[in-house]
């Protein structure tokens, strides 16, 4: 039996008599109501809702010179041509198989792949001394639904961004005790990383389409924002003794004083602030400052012992000046690279040879040198040295990243460089079968040269080194022993065609199977075998490309159909920035050395400013279009690169950003789309600029981000659905 009750102290028998003596409403009492009603709510929502758009802007402007949308992109499947005229997957970062379900987040956590998330510090061996601050987090609205990951197409970024299908995000093993922290020593951790999407863009063929097209559910959900407009961010420290000099995928105690062996990030995603070194001040102006730079922006117990047994380099006062006529070779870094051209004259610095990798940054006097003769040379700080030499050169306004030699490929395509060099690198490049040179081999440009220099010879390893020639075909060009240098210099080079191998009377090492792709790059291990040369004028490397700078706007036959969509993508570049990069966004170029393209497609960007005095690090991600060959064939130089991890570079590296609708393009790629913000202000410098095109949905939260960040938003400009912002960090800390 159902007894109903009325309130407390009034019988229910003399309430329902009330109710009952009241008159109905009429019709115009009801329609009263509900616009009372309607009206109510609508003020509610506007007080509590966030701003528009157009008050989000701090700085809107009215015209631009630029167009923001998106200029011709290259075909968004993952297939991209190769050298042998084919198509090749890139390969994807692995997914350990225990990672393929999602995993339910921690008690407690606010994990979430669309939703931004600071977390604790990456320091290991800070990790108590952090315990007490609070961790950054964002706060999202208490209602407000999590949306859930869903995988999809890459469309053009104009498009409306729709799921195909329901996406497994790996997530992090629940251990309790190392989240948001470096991994320890030993630990090969695999961030969380998506299986590769299908892309397919404007230029795709028909049979790719169709394919697409079988493929797609007959209904699509639109997915969440990229960022949520509602959280609100808190900031701290990296905790670390020595945290200005902190790269998440290399150190793992925080300080550098311990690193992993080969590239290996953190398991969450890294959302702390690095800090600033004491009195940091702003870099010297090009070219001043390639010969010198404020000692306290680089100083650490390491380099301060280094400097005192060089003599190229001195600490003087404030400063840490480089001697021009000092090296570490005697005559200095000129003398060295005339010796080499008066070995090898079909060299030919700055026409024949434009783009040269040096292993083992030391003093990066041998890229300036080279500078000169219009030769733009990378240098490749290992992970071993613990005095990064690499973070100096960088601060010089010097080309370099970091990587390790190890069992993994280089981040870099192949045949990409006309010349590799190696200076006293001390690299046991017949160890192990002749590993390493097989990687070197894979990433010089057919007929490219290889170039190596040492003070002491060792028998041992000259022989090891010239069995791993003979096996590999390589050419001993030129031996020399300079007198003044006291250098013994050996060029070796590559075989530009098949027939020299087909002579060999040991097939070891034996040559590559189809599956073994060379184009392959990222966290893909060194095989032991040997990649033929390719043949044919519709392959890349066939032909050496023309001399600089002719090269620069030249499309190679090998690109096929590419060679107008190249060419329209160059065009237009060179209009914006011309036109409005220069003069439209407030930024001083008299103090831009350093730039990053983080989304680079045919390196239009890049070769806009190819003459200005700046270099351009062309980052191509990883779920893109393979598009960095073609950008070395112009004399450009870049590597691969997944944003869902840290780069591997130093903080405060880069002088200026240039992110061309990167966000949109990630989609629900990474757990944290916001530590992308985070990383961006790592490696850029306080006083330095970003340049960010994307979708106006993007846009407008990733404002907030920033001014969380204290960003100053100097200009912006939007139109219709796009819109651009220039933007400048502080020197603000948390």
């Amino acid at each position: 039996m159902t007894v109903a009750r009325g309130p407390p102290g009034r019988p229910f028998s003399a309430l329902l008599g009330c109710w009952r003596r009241r008159p109905p409403l009429g019709f115009g009492a009801k329609v009263g109501i509900a616009v009372a009603l309607g009206l109510s709510f609508a003020i509610i929502w506007t007080s509590v809702s966030p701003t528009s758009s157009s008050q989000q802007i701090s700085t809107e402007r009215s015209s631009f010179a630029a167009e923001v949308a998106a200029p011709p992109t290259a075909s968004h499947n993952r297939t991209s041509t190769t050298a042998d005229g084919g198509h090749a997957h890139r390969k994807p970062r692995p997914v350990p198989h225990s990672h393929k379900k999602l995993h339910p987040a921690p008690s407690g956590s606010h994990a979430h792949p669309h939703r931004a998330n600071a977390t604790a510090s990456p320091d290991a061996a800070a990790a108590k001394a952090d315990h007490s601050e609070p961790a950054p987090i964002t706060d999202p609205e208490p209602n407000e639904k999590e949306p859930e990951p869903e995988q999809e197409q890459e469309q053009e970024p104009d498009m409306e961004m729709e799921p195909e299908q329901e996406a497994e995000l790996p997530m992090p093993e629940e251990s309790g005790g190392n989240s948001g922290k470096a991994p320890a020593e030993g630990e090969e951790e695999k961030p969380p990383q998506l299986e590769l999407e299908e892309e397919h863009g404007e230029g795709d063929g028909d049979e790719d389409f169709e394919v697409a097209k079988k493929k797609a559910p007959s209904k699509k959900r639109k997915l969440p924002p990229l960022f949520s407009s509602s959280a609100h961010y808190h900031w701290k420290h990296c905790g670390a003794k020595s945290g200005y000099h902190y790269i998440p995928c290399v150190d793992f105690d925080g300080d550098g004083s311990q690193r992993h062996h080969e590239r290996s990030c953190p398991r969450s995603p890294v959302t702390c602030l690095v800090s600033l070194p004491k009195d940091y001040k702003q870099p010297a102006p090009w070219p001043e400052r390639k010969d010198k730079v404020w000692y306290g922006n680089v100083a650490h117990p390491r380099l301060s012992n280094y400097v005192k047994g060089h003599n190229w380099l001195n600490h003087s006062g404030d400063y840490l000046m480089f001697p021009p006529d000092e090296w570490e070779f005697k005559g200095g870094a000129r003398h060295y690279v005339e010796s080499i051209d008066e070995m090898a004259p079909d060299i030919d610095w700055g026409k024949n040879i434009r783009i040269i990798l040096d292993i083992g940054c030391k003093s990066a006097g041998f890229g300036i040198a080279l500078l000169e003769k219009d030769v733009i040379t990378l240098s490749l700080g290992l992970t071993n040295d613990q005095t990064d030499l690499a973070q100096v050169a960088l601060e010089r306004g010097i080309p370099a990243t970091v990587g390790s030699l190890g069992s993994r490929r280089l981040p870099f395509p192949s045949g990409a460089f006309d010349a590799i060099h190696c200076g006293e690198c001390n690299i046991a490049w017949h160890s192990n079968g002749g590993k390493l040179l097989l990687e070197i081999n894979r990433i010089l440009r057919p007929g490219g040269y290889f170039i190596i220099s040492s003070k002491s010879a060792d028998l041992e390893s000259e022989e090891g080194i010239s069995a791993s020639m003979t096996a590999l075909c390589w050419n001993a060009i030129s031996y020399s022993s300079d007198d003044v240098s006291e250098v013994g210099v050996k060029i070796f080079q590559r075989p530009a065609t098949n027939e020299e191998y087909d002579l060999r009377a040991k097939k070891d090492p034996p040559f590559c199977k189809e599956e073994q792709n060379k184009a392959n790059a990222w966290y893909t291990h060194i095989k032991h075998c040997l990649h033929k040369a390719p043949v044919g004028i519709e392959e890349r490397g066939s032909d050496w490309p023309e001399e600089w700078p002719k090269r620069l706007e030249s499309y190679p036959e090998w690109l096929g159909d590419l060679q107008t969509r190249v060419a329209a993508d160059h065009n237009h570049w060179k209009a914006v920035v011309e036109k409005s990069y220069l003069d439209g966004l407030g930024i001083d170029w008299s103090n831009i050395r350093n730039v990053m393209d983080m989304r680079a497609v045919y390196g239009g960007f890049a070769a806009a400013l190819a003459s200005k005095k700046v270099w351009v690090m062309n980052a191509v991600p990883v779920h893109a279009a393979d598009t960095l060959p073609m950008i070395y064939e112009r004399g450009l130089i870049g590597v691969y690169h997944d944003w869902c991890e840290p780069f591997s570079t130093y903080p405060r590296s880069y002088d200026l950003l240039h992110a061309d609708h990167l966000f949109s393009r990630l989609k629900i790629r990474c757990r944290q789309p916001v530590a992308i913000v985070v990383e961006m202000d790592r490696i850029l410098r306080p006083g330095g600029w970003a340049i960010i095109r994307d979708k106006l949905e993007i846009l407008d939260p990733l404002e907030t981000i920033l001014k969380s960040l204290h960003w100053e938003i100097v200009m912006t400009f939007r139109k219709d659905k796009e819109g651009i912002m220039s933007v400048k960090k502080t020197t603000w800390r948390p």
